[in-house]
């Protein structure tokens, strides 16, 4: 009831702003702000939405910086005082000047120093060929998994994952191009990689994506290609990425309350998600798609035995995943739900929470199988179609077993996740460097890789290095 009555104050909110448009042209410009931080930060022209983002940038001329900027603030209060899930999610650091997103906060090593250490360290392998070695760290772990961020932009605004002040977004020619993207998975796929996911921001905003699967599904020995995407827009796109060679998709979602969606996503859409899911469902095989749904305490911990009957009659795996921090994501350990107590929620009653918007009773839960790599603990409901996961990157970290590596959309090597060290192998690319050169840069970038948690120890120490990207500029 509480959260019905703060989305219908919010409707009026904005409904009074957008009823003002024509007369404030400095209004639509910070309302448009708000949705699309940067001016080649919009929607997809194929994007149900664009029509709208359309009209929005026809007014944004001429604009009065000092009465918007005012009148900005003013909603901005209305908005965290009205909305509870707003609320709940504000950052605690403090706005940028001019509402301008945070620089980044990693540290970039040099590609040329890095690659002048490697060449003292191995001179033997001067010229390295791409092999285990190369993806090997020095706790004896072998990379295996690769992971491409296509896009820093995403057709949605999650709370969680994108501080309030926006993204410090790149142009389009800072990112790494398809032959580019090319390059690299030759040479991971040479050394040992079988595992590729396509991420973003969110994948399906780049045109060339089905380009890009089928060049990486003709590289030997990959087994699997997957995306992780929003769903807004995997519908229509799924005939085409399955027959590119797309293998496995994960699609993100959070909640299955209308009200909540449109609050955490800044966005409508979940009618549009939940379609997704069946249609993927439909066209991959089964165990291939899995939903992704982070847990925060008092926002959506009352739906996850829902979550749990999604998987009753449809072939998906439910990921419930805990809350990590990111740069300025307003992580709250208050706001954390640990792998014991989301446990707690779907087979008891004992902590005295809702844990079904349905009246659901709490489940018998089977112990599954957890692969030698997994990040999941798998458990299952008897005779339902699909599995239920615990992501417990937090309470229960599986860095021991770490084989994964990242690169950004922007080219940068990211060995841990958590980590604030970053390596561009774009400028590499670039600036001339052969592949025996980017073997070697990969190889010792990875000898500088931490333990766990990219050496913070803990979520908290996480929060207080605060050194990190925003998840959207990682890659989910």
């Amino acid at each position: 009831m509480h959260v019905s009555l703060s989305i219908t104050r919010l409707t009026k909110l904005f409904g009074r702003g957008l009823e003002s448009l024509s007369r404030d042209k400095s209004m639509a410009k910070h309302l448009s702000t708000r949705v699309s931080r940067r001016s080649h930060d919009t929607f997809d022209p194929d994007l149900e939405t664009s029509t709208h983002m359309e009209k929005d940038s026809a007014v944004l001329h001429n604009s009065s910086k000092k009465s918007s900027r005012t009148r900005l603030e003013e909603m901005r209060k209305k908005l965290e005082t009205d909305s509870p899930v707003l609320t709940k999610f504000k950052s605690s650091t403090k706005r940028q000047k001019k509402g301008a997103p945070a620089p980044l906060k990693t540290s970039t090593i040099s590609w040329k120093d890095i690659l002048e250490s490697a060449r003292e360290n191995y001179a033997d392998d001067l010229e390295m060929k791409p092999s285990p070695d190369m993806l090997t760290d020095t706790f004896s772990r072998t990379h295996s998994y690769l992971r491409i961020s296509l896009a820093e932009r995403c057709n949605l605004r999650c709370l969680y994952c994108m501080p309030p002040e926006g993204v410090p977004l790149q142009a389009q020619e800072k990112l790494m191009n398809a032959n580019e993207i090319d390059r690299l998975v030759k040479l991971f796929t040479a050394g040992g990689v079988n595992k590729v996911r396509l991420t973003g921001g969110e994948p399906l905003l780049r045109k060339d994506l089905p380009q890009i699967i089928s060049s990486i599904a003709s590289r030997p020995n990959i087994d699997s290609i997957g995306i992780t995407t929003n769903g807004i827009t995997l519908s229509r796109n799924l005939p085409a990425l399955v027959e590119a060679g797309m293998t496995h998709a994960n699609i993100s979602l959070d909640t299955l309350d209308d009200t909540k969606f449109t609050e955490i996503t800044r966005r409508k859409g979940l009618k549009t998600v939940l379609k997704a899911i069946e249609d993927a469902c439909e066209q991959l095989p089964k165990g291939n798609v899995k939903i992704n749904c982070v847990v925060m305490n008092r926002f959506n911990d009352n739906e996850m035995r829902d979550f749990v009957q999604l998987s009753k009659d449809l072939p998906v795996d439910v990921r419930f995943i805990e809350w990590m921090p990111f740069s300025d994501n307003g992580w709250d350990k208050d706001r954390f739900l640990s792998y014991d107590a989301m446990m707690s929620r779907i087979i008891s009653d004992d902590s005295g929470a809702t844990s079904s918007m349905q009246g659901l009773a709490p489940f018998e839960l089977q112990r599954g199988t957890d692969g030698a790599n997994d990040t999941t603990k798998w458990w299952q409901v008897d005779g339902y179609e699909g599995r239920l996961g615990f992501i417990t990157s937090m309470t229960e970290h599986f860095c021991g077993t770490c084989n994964r590596v990242r690169l950004t959309a922007d080219g940068q090597l990211k060995v841990c996740l958590f980590g604030s060290s970053e390596v561009s192998l774009r400028d590499a690319m670039r600036e001339g460097a052969t592949d025996a050169d980017l073997a070697l840069i990969v190889r010792a970038a990875l000898q500088k890789k931490k333990f766990a948690l990219g050496g913070h120890g803990d979520a908290e120490g996480i929060k207080k290095a605060n050194n990190n990207r925003p998840m959207t500029l990682i890659g989910g």
